[in-house]
């Protein structure tokens, strides 16, 4: 993809792993319905909403059409999150400058959270993570200089956070506690209890 597909230089690229079996739950999260709409689709949105450009899918245990978004196939989704986030890094483009990387199963993390991490990146952090309560979570900023690193460090089922702890010093806190939700879903029961929530705030 180039910048004129894109729309010039992307400050801020996103980008939503969504390459599970959802063994748990029994059907990959991908395609998970959620309010009448599915939960790759949400995340999707609540990327772009916030302002990311493009919007990057890694998919393996399903193959979805997506509008809105450049899809990427990981074969190696079995191995876990570590191998996603490898496959998605080496598909944002040159002109993102940061990407936001998000979760499919979060369904209450949305643009509003998205924004405050970019935000973080246009006052100079090069690593920004939404914390809730004090607790780091997710979404997580990335600048392109750590990319490399992040990826190496990224093995089995661990994603950026090997990278974090290895970095301490470069992690911007941004409280997110406000406007998004980091609840997400592994089992069913997670499901019925989210659905039946009235909404979060942000999204």
């Amino acid at each position: 993809m180039s910048a004129a597909e894109i729309g010039g230089r992307a400050a801020s690229a996103g980008l939503l792993l969504a390459a599970g079996s959802g063994s748990r739950l029994g059907t990959p999260k991908a395609l998970v319905d959620f309010h009448g709409e599915r939960l790759v689709d949400r995340g999707v949105r609540a990327l772009h909403d916030g302002g990311c450009r493009p919007v990057v899918v890694v998919l393996g245990a399903a193959t979805v059409r997506i509008g809105g978004a450049v899809t990427v196939h990981n074969p190696e989704w079995s191995s876990g999150m570590g191998s996603s986030l490898r496959a998605g890094l080496n598909a944002i483009p040159d002109v993102a400058e940061h990407v936001v990387i998000a979760l499919v199963d979060q369904p209450f993390v949305g643009p509003r959270a998205v924004e405050r991490l970019i935000e973080a990146a246009r006052r100079g952090a090069s690593v920004a993570v939404a914390t809730y309560g004090g607790a780091r979570r997710n979404p997580v900023l990335i600048a392109r200089e750590h990319f490399e690193e992040v990826a190496r460090l990224a093995t089995g089922d661990a994603g950026a956070r090997p990278f974090l702890r290895a970095h301490p010093e470069l992690v911007v806190a941004v409280p997110c506690d406000d406007v998004a939700d980091p609840a997400d879903i592994d089992t069913p029961a997670d499901l019925s209890a989210l659905r039946a929530r009235p909404g979060a705030p942000g999204f």
